[in-house]
C-alpha cells in the first residue's frame, strides 16, 4: 500500500506573527518556518501505518518555493521513503492546490491520502474535500482515529456532537485532526539519512496545471488590542455592568 502525503510550509506555531508596515501583506522577514502541526500529524500516521506493515511505501509532496524542500526533509527524517516538491513563487488557492495534488494522485496511485485538516496561515479547512471532489475518492474528515482492514478504511471524525465513524473504499482521502496521534521528533541520524532519500522536483506546468488567483489581497490589519478586565466586588455590581455598561442582559 502507497500512502501520498501532503505537507505545507508555514510560519512556525510558537512565533508571533507580524503585519507589514504597509498592511499589504505578512512579513516574512527572518521568520522561522515549519511543517504545518496538521501535517505533521498527517505524516506521523503515515509512518505509523508503515511500521505495522500495512504501508509499504510512504510519498511526501509539497507545493511551494524552493526552501519547501526543508519541510519534505522533515517528514522524510521522521519517515517517509520519498518526497515530490511542485515547486512554484505564485501564492497559491485551495482549489489549484487541489488541483496539483489531483495530479500527484493520477501519477502515484496511492491507496491512500493524509493530509492535515487545515493549514494554520490560511485557516482554510477546504483542499482535502477539493480533492477528494476532483479524484472521485471517498473523504472522511477531522480524523482521530484510522483504522484499515483489507480494502476498507474507518475513519472516527470528530463533529460537533461529538464523534462519528465512517467506512469507506480504498482509494480514499483522509485529513488528520489534534488528536489523531502526537508526532515524534527526528533523530539526528534519521536526518543525515533524509539527506540521501530521493526528492524530486517538478512544476506545475510539467503536471498541466495552470496556477490562477480568483482572489486578491485587499489588507492585512493585526487584531485589535484586548483592553484590560476589571474587578468587580459583589455579585450585584457584576449584574450591574453587565446590564449597564456591557448590554448582554
Amino acid at each position: 500500500m502507497k500512502v501520498l502525503v501532503a505537507v505545507k510550509r508555514v510560519i512556525d506555531y510558537n512565533v508571533k506573527v507580524r503585519v507589514k508596515s504597509d498592511n499589504s501583506d505578512v512579513d516574512l522577514t527572518n521568520v522561522k518556518m515549519a511543517m504545518n502541526p496538521f501535517c505533521e500529524i498527517a505524516v506521523e500516521e503515515a509512518v505509523r501505518l508503515k511500521e505495522k506493515g500495512i504501508a509499504t511505501e510512504v510519498v511526501v509532496v509539497s507545493i511551494g518555493p524552493k526552501v519547501a524542500q526543508e519541510q519534505i526533509r522533515t517528514a522524510l527524517a521522521l519517515g517517509a521513503d520519498r518526497g515530490i516538491l511542485i515547486e512554484t513563487e505564485e501564492k497559491l488557492e485551495s482549489l489549484t492546490v487541489a488541483k496539483l495534488l489531483k495530479a500527484v494522485v493520477e501519477k502515484e496511485q496511492p491507496q491512500i491520502v493524509l493530509l492535515g485538516k487545515q493549514t494554520i496561515d490560511s485557516d482554510n479547512n477546504q483542499t482535502g474535500q477539493m480533492l477528494a471532489a476532483l479524484t472521485g475518492m471517498g473523504q472522511g474528515t477531522f480524523a482521530s482515529e484510522v483504522a484499515i482492514d483489507g480494502d476498507k478504511v474507518s475513519v472516527t471524525r470528530e463533529i460537533d456532537g461529538g464523534l462519528r465513524t465512517v467506512a469507506l473504499k480504498l482509494p480514499a482521502v483522509v485529513t488528520t485532526d489534534l488528536r489523531l496521534n502526537e508526532p515524534r521528533y527526528a533523530s539526528l541520524p534519521n536526518i543525515m539519512k533524509a539527506k540521501r532519500k530521493p526528492l524530486d522536483v517538478t512544476t506545475p506546468a510539467d503536471l498541466g496545471v495552470e496556477v490562477k488567483s480568483t482572489m486578491a489581497l485587499v489588507k492585512v490589519t493585526p487584531p485589535a488590542e484586548r483592553s484590560a478586565g476589571i474587578k468587580v466586588g459583589s455579585v450585584s455590581e457584576l449584574v450591574e455592568k453587565l446590564k449597564n455598561e456591557a448590554k448582554v442582559l
